[in-house]
């Protein structure tokens, strides 16, 4: 099992930018890829961002495209959301994931099925 915490979450303008951290710990030798979701109130939890934790491939939702990247630093096990030009409806509860499947289809790390283990959340408020 794999264990994440989420930090860096808080209340930012529209049109500014805040970075998410994920630290894993546990068996993060069994991690093949990395993602982020988000829930927002009243609304299903939804894709945002992946990668596979080699490094070989990321994968973004069409609404962040252009705007979030997707990082990890594996000597310290987390990953990273980069979230520029935020607007009011990425307001959320963001979660990481970690997935201990592999598979080179190309959606398959965008489904919240392909993940094992995931972290509790953190808040990012986006006001205008």
């Amino acid at each position: 099992q794999v264990q994440l915490v989420e930090s860096g979450g808080g209340l930012v303008q529209v049109g500014g930018s805040r970075r998410l951290s994920c630290a894993a710990s546990g068996r993060t030798f069994s991690m093949y890829a990395m993602g982020w979701f988000r829930q927002a109130p009243g609304k299903q939890r939804e894709f945002v961002a992946a990668m596979r934790w080699s490094g070989d491939r990321t994968y973004y939702a069409d609404s962040v495209k252009g705007r979030f990247t997707i990082s990890r630093d594996s000597a310290r096990n987390t990953v990273y959301l980069q979230m520029n030009s935020l607007k009011p409806e990425d307001t959320a509860v963001y979660h990481c994931a970690a997935s201990r499947g592999y598979s080179t289809d190309t959606y398959y790390y965008t489904g919240s099925s392909a993940y094992n283990d995931w972290g509790q959340g953190t808040q990012v408020t986006v006001s205008s």
